[in-house]
């Protein structure tokens, strides 16, 4: 018989998003989470401090390598990268912003598949390219839309970028979620193959891209309808 599995340890999880939940300074929740999980498996305070010591030291260069391609970044966004990049793609007739986000969902999943998790992003691809892209072209298209509609085009284009990786990474056998979770069976007495579990991540994948596409295919819906309710109201306008 197996022995019952201790989950106190994974008591430095809640104590994470509860604190993310109520907006605490990301290092005070780290700290407690830490403190929360050492007193869950009875680790002296000097060596749960010692980790949390040596795993600083051992990401101490991660900052810069995340601050230099956001300042590149910012340097093309001052000479004009989303400028240009609307500029493109509304020049693409049949462009609309739901198709265009699904073409991005459809290669970030894909992308991820295979491991290359860092083509795209938030800081990287959504906020200078993807975002104006798809905004631009519901302007173009619907003259009058509204900001809240454009904040939520906004939203959606993070969102695909973050179902794209999410389900997309899945299918990625080396993906460390994969690894983790066949170290946890493997425990357990479970021997499972890696690839069949990669394997497994194909039909939530391939799910997650017909639902995020149908709910994008709505957002061009609300935008039409949007810009074409802009236009009557300009119509009516100029009549009186």
């Amino acid at each position: 018989m197996q022995a019952a599995v201790n989950l106190w340890p994974l008591i430095g999880v809640a104590v994470i998003v509860a604190g993310f939940a109520l907006r605490i300074h990301p290092v005070l929740v780290v700290v407690a989470a830490c403190a929360a999980t050492g007193a869950a498996v009875a680790m002296p305070p000097g060596d749960w401090l010692a980790a949390l010591g040596t795993a600083f030291v051992k990401t101490r260069n991660l900052p810069l390598i995340l601050l230099l391609p956001l300042a590149a970044i910012g340097l093309l966004e001052r000479y004009g990268l989303r400028e240009h990049a609307q500029a493109v793609v509304t020049r693409i007739r049949s462009a609309t912003t739901g198709r265009l986000l699904i073409a991005y969902l459809l290669a970030r999943e894909l992308s991820a598949a295979f491991g290359l998790t860092s083509l795209g992003g938030h800081p990287t691809m959504v906020r200078p390219l993807v975002a104006p892209m798809a905004e631009g072209l519901a302007a173009a298209r619907h003259p009058g839309i509204s900001e809240a509609l454009r904040q939520r085009i906004r939203a959606m284009a993070a969102a695909t970028d973050n179902v794209g990786l999410f389900f997309g990474e899945d299918i990625f056998v080396a993906f460390g979620a994969i690894v983790l979770m066949q170290t946890i069976l493997r425990g357990e007495g479970l021997d499972v193959d890696p690839l069949r579990m990669a394997l497994w991540g194909i039909p939530t994948a391939v799910s997650a891209f017909v639902i995020h596409g149908w709910r994008l295919r709505r957002l061009d819906a609300r935008i039409a309808r949007e810009g074409a309710q802009a236009l009557v109201r300009a119509a009516g306008g100029e009549g009186a």
